[in-house]
């Protein structure tokens, strides 16, 4: 932070917030500059803050990982020892879907080979060559009509109509809004 940036940081800490005070009106340019330095100097704060947030988030990121890999090694080890051994007692007793111990459980589940789907272009191509339209489905492309549709009034009623002039039924009028943001 520069030498102005502490200037107002310090003017902020000594009791020129919202609350501390009578309300703070902006009433001409000046204040409005006043305003955006204040902006400016806390949005620097919290660039610090976050930046130095993150560098401790990635420390602490960094050593957990080192912490749980030697955990992760040995938990996959076990398991895989528990998953060979029950791979052997279903060989033996195909029942023997769940072993059991005081300890821990075992499930094993089959599931059944399935369609998986790769390529939706080869797909969609081969159920349309293959006329099996019932499983297209059909759907409006709205980004693309939304450019061709106008805000109109009628009977002092906003209404939207297409390009034919003609209202559009099953969309309605967002009311228009105006927002403001603050850049420093």
């Amino acid at each position: 932070m520069n030498p102005l940036q502490d200037f107002e940081l310090n003017e902020i800490n000594n009791g020129e917030l919202p609350g501390d005070r009578p309300q703070f009106e902006i009433t001409d340019m000046n204040s409005l500059n006043w305003a955006f330095r204040k902006i400016a100097v806390l949005k620097s704060q919290e660039k610090e803050i976050k930046a130095l947030a993150a560098t401790e988030k990635q420390r602490i990121e960094e050593w957990e990982r080192q912490e749980l890999k030697p955990l992760a090694d040995s938990l996959s080890f076990f398991e895989n020892l528990v998953s060979v051994y029950h791979t052997k007692q279903l060989q033996d007793d195909p029942k023997a879907k769940t072993l059991s111990t005081p300890y821990g459980k075992s499930k094993s589940r089959t599931t059944k080979a399935a369609p998986k789907e790769v390529d939706k272009e080869k797909l969609l191509q081969h159920v349309k060559d293959a006329g099996m339209e019932e499983f297209i489905k059909e759907s409006v492309a709205w980004g693309d009509l939304k450019k061709t549709l106008t805000v109109t009034e009628l009977e002092g009623k906003p209404i939207v109509i297409d390009s034919n002039g003609q209202a559009v039924p099953g969309v309605e009028v967002q009311p228009e809004t105006v927002s403001f943001k603050v850049e420093v």
